[in-house]
């Protein structure tokens, strides 16, 4: 598979082991933690709380932590980055035996921001090191291997882990995790970010956001990633409802429901790294293609059996879309601006599908979740439609610039 090339960096290698650890890790502590707080409030508003206090406020303050913190040597960035999350989850692990809400939300929060800023720094690394837009695009390719993977072993083991040692140790287990990308980069060798050191950090948050808005493909797709986010969101509050009460297949069929769609983005994500010809706006928009007639198939499902068929369909093409979106954005921007760019769209990646879950969780009140499959289906399409018609064909036309 020629998406391996980019293995051949050592930098990178130790980049990708470090990425896909994290990303298993997150999927433990997100799972712990909404098993926690709902087993300790029996509260479902204090579960959504955590969300909000992991999305919201990280959204915030990312961009600006990013830009401030770039321009320090990767690799001791990052693994104080990692460390302090780490630290993080260990403090609620141990939260865990004495469980106060309010503080288990706010360092939410504090874990939040250490982790946007984190990806968008990990992204940013990933840049400079693999400059050539091919091998970029490749690099990519291995990374998102790393989240899918993650996505779809990662919740099943922290399920595994609460029921048999409960939320605090698989807590701590995710803590260990964060310890241990922390080790991997502390000790990587050719880590290094393209950051302008003539500015402060105002002015290089500036002209990150600068870069984005100029280009007229980076400024579209950033729009319309950040919509296709919130609809695509709107079905994941739902899901349960969906499978348990409409399709009456219990607490297993809602297993199945969610692995399917896992499956389905590894497989999107293996077919992204196997053809690396592949037009960049073409995946895009077949990517979202799927996503919608996903959504669409889910919203006429008669049985679980065709529901998970199509929401296999749809984790196919939101594993192609999402890194083929990353890769087009990135390619598309000087390296200079990456760190803040970056942020930008992973603190969208936490706001937008918050606004998501709200939006489904109103139209399945006063509807029901076939209604809210079919909206987000169509939200999704129209997004498609729109940047059909706007310039993100320009996308990559700046690849070269300023990249090195």
């Amino acid at each position: 598979m020629e998406a391996l090339d980019a293995l051949r960096v050592p930098a990178f290698r130790r980049l990708a082991t470090a990425y896909t650890i994290n990303e298993l890790g997150n999927w433990i502590g997100d799972v712990a933690l909404a098993i926690l707080v709902f087993d300790r409030t029996g509260s479902p508003l204090a579960t959504a709380t955590l969300f909000l206090a992991l999305r919201f406020a990280p959204a915030l303050l990312a961009p600006p932590l990013t830009s401030r913190i770039e321009v320090g040597s990767p690799r001791r960035v990052l693994p104080a980055l990692y460390m302090g999350e780490a630290v993080i989850f260990a403090a609620i692990a141990v939260l865990a035996r004495r469980f106060s809400l309010p503080g288990v939300l706010v360092l939410a929060a504090c874990d939040g921001v250490l982790a946007v800023a984190a990806k968008a720094l990990i992204r940013s690394v990933n840049a400079a090191v693999l400059s050539d837009s091919q091998l970029l695009r490749k690099g990519n390719a291995v990374l998102n291997l790393g989240l899918t993977i993650g996505g779809a072993v990662g919740p099943a083991l922290a399920g595994v882990l609460t029921a048999v040692a409960g939320a605090g140790t698989a807590l701590a287990v995710d803590a260990a995790t964060f310890a241990v990308v922390a080790m991997l980069l502390a000790t990587a060798s050719g880590l290094r970010i393209d950051a302008s050191r003539l500015t402060g950090t105002v002015g290089r948050l500036r002209a990150g956001l600068g870069e984005s808005w100029r280009r007229p493909s980076v400024r579209w797709l950033l729009i319309g990633t950040a919509l296709a986010l919130m609809f695509g969101s709107a079905v994941i509050p739902i899901e349960v409802v969906f499978a348990k009460r409409t399709l009456h297949a219990g607490d297993a069929g809602y297993g199945l429901l969610i692995t399917s769609w896992g499956v389905g983005m590894v497989i999107g994500g293996a077919v992204f790294a196997a053809a690396p010809r592949l037009r960049l706006t073409f995946a895009i928009s077949s990517g979202m293609a799927l996503i919608a007639a996903g959504y669409a198939g889910l919203a006429g499902s008669p049985t679980l059996l065709i529901a998970c068929l199509f929401s296999a369909l749809g984790g196919i093409g939101n594993g192609v879309w999402w890194i083929a979106a990353v890769t087009g954005i990135q390619q598309s921007i000087p390296g200079h601006a990456q760190s803040v760019v970056m942020s930008l769209l992973e603190s969208t990646n936490q706001v937008m599908p918050a606004l998501g879950y709200i939006l489904g969780g109103a139209v399945t009140a006063v509807s029901s979740p076939r209604i809210a499959y079919a909206v987000a289906a169509v939200g999704v399409a129209v997004v498609l439609a729109g940047q059909t018609l706007l310039p993100i064909a320009g996308l990559a036309s700046h690849q070269s610039a300023d990249a090195s």
